[in-house]
């Protein structure tokens, strides 16, 4: 059975999901390994700014915000 992995910038609020890899290069590469966002690590979409972008998610024990520009480039699949 194929797995189907969306990015993390279409993850519902309130719902769980896994980092399966990330496709940014570069700096924000690097600064999303940094947060964390590492294959297996789970991942919760909590709220929207008032304007829509950017979005809080949970990771890790911390609470992090990330553009939807950035989150387009984590792939995850849903629990």
């Amino acid at each position: 059975m194929d797995k189907k992995y969306i990015s993390l910038n279409t993850l519902p609020l309130g719902e769980r999901a896994v980092v399966k890899s990330l496709t940014s290069n570069g700096i924000t590469r690097r600064r999303m390994l940094d947060l964390g966002l590492v294959s297996g690590t789970v991942v919760e979409a909590l709220q929207k700014s008032p304007s829509g972008d950017p979005t809080a998610y949970h990771i890790r024990g911390a609470v992090i915000a990330l553009r939807s520009e950035e989150a387009s480039k984590i792939l995850v699949e849903i629990n």
